[in-house]
């Protein structure tokens, strides 16, 4: 495997041209990986489960509350699920979203902590941070702050947030579980962790580990649900669950994961 720098190099690049197309009005989009899918949000025609329905991307929002967000922001999601369905927002609360991308769960979770509560997003990537921006200028939302940075060294204050929401970014870090302590060290007493991400199975062969493209694709670089489990309990957090979803490869599901900070 490569370099955690090499990781972090690869990731910034695919999703830095992703925003692009997004901003070009085209559907972010990257080919399958040997056959298979492996890329968070391809264009829907390229990943879909043996039932015909799409695994990553957009229209894992087609039956949910979007409020808040543009067209544009959900159109150019990239994650594997809906964090913002499970993360039981109110008025008044701080949230931080890790590799907010395009900015569609910041704009929805702004818009339900309103009118008195924030949404922070954070990402690496220049290209995701003015796609996001734009997005929010957009939707006239007023309430939101994209910051950039990496998901391993948060620049925020120790518990200054009550909720972390994710939509399938952890698994692309290189170091998780210094993600997942980060996430944990920025939240205040009783704060909540709701993300969606992908879980791997222990059965992944090594040469799927050992893909970058896999990896950047979402599968390679995945926690089994004991991995994550261990993380999440190693950082502090407690009241673990993890809720498998959907399918998004032959050894990989979405999951919900939440827990707690005492």
């Amino acid at each position: 495997m490569s370099t955690p720098e090499a990781v972090r190099d690869q990731v910034r690049e695919k999703y830095a041209e992703a925003a692009r197309a997004a901003a070009a009005g085209g559907a972010p989009s990257c080919a399958p990986a040997n056959g298979g899918g492996s890329c968070c949000g391809p264009a829907a025609v390229e990943l879909k489960d043996e039932g015909g329905a799409q695994v990553f991307g957009d229209a894992l929002y087609a039956d949910q509350n979007t409020e808040g967000a543009t067209v544009a922001a959900v159109g150019a999601s990239l994650g594997c699920g809906v964090p913002t369905a499970v993360a039981d927002l109110s008025d008044g609360e701080v949230v931080l979203d890790l590799g907010s991308g395009a900015g569609a769960d910041v704009l929805i979770s702004a818009r339900r902590v309103a009118p008195s509560g924030r949404a922070i997003g954070l990402d690496m990537t220049d290209e995701m941070l003015d796609l996001a921006r734009a997005n929010a200028a957009e939707a006239g939302v007023a309430n939101v702050e994209f910051l950039k940075g990496y998901l391993e060294d948060v620049p925020l204050e120790d518990a200054s947030v009550d909720v972390v929401i994710s939509n399938c970014v952890i698994n692309l870090a290189a170091d998780k579980g210094k993600v997942i302590a980060e996430a944990a060290r920025v939240l205040r007493p009783g704060g909540r962790f709701a993300v969606s991400d992908v879980i791997a199975s222990p059965e992944m062969d090594e040469g799927t580990r050992a893909d970058m493209e896999q990896w950047t694709g979402c599968i390679a670089g995945a926690l089994t649900r004991v991995e994550f489990e261990r993380s999440l309990t190693e950082a502090g957090l407690e009241d673990v669950e993890i809720q498998e979803t959907h399918a998004v490869h032959e050894f990989a599901s979405s999951a919900i994961i939440r827990a707690r900070k005492p």
